[in-house]
């Protein structure tokens, strides 16, 4: 399974961002996850989207801001980021996991990752 995400850019604070991850598998059928990392820091688990139900899950820093969903045509993954904070500068990951129980929210969770999109909040 090869990922591509993209849609990162430079932003202000307060403003919103789409992040997009196009998957060359059917992603109904995987966990699929987004992840962030900051320069000097750990990768962190930011949302998650479970195989099949569709149920969410969210990080606490960003529930409430951030929204994961799938694309109707299946093999995508979309993130919206409203009210970005600089704190939200990183780069950002969309991972997947062949798991069948509830999306992991550590990075050796998933099987497959793309490559990073920088995103960048100004304050």
């Amino acid at each position: 399974v090869q990922l591509q995400a993209s849609g990162g850019g430079l932003v202000q604070a307060g403003d919103s961002l789409r992040l997009s991850c196009v998957s060359s598998g059917r992603t109904l059928t995987m966990n699929m996850g987004w992840f962030r990392q900051a320069p000097g820091k750990d990768r962190e688990f930011i949302a998650a989207l479970k195989r099949i139900s569709g149920s969410t899950y969210y990080a606490d820093s960003v529930k409430g801001r951030f929204f994961i969903s799938r694309e109707i045509t299946g093999n995508s993954i979309s993130l919206q980021m409203n009210s970005l904070k600089p704190e939200d500068t990183a780069v950002y990951y969309c991972a997947a996991s062949r798991g069948i129980g509830t999306p992991g929210v550590l990075p050796p969770d998933y099987d497959y990752w793309g490559r990073g999109t920088q995103v960048t909040v100004s304050s």
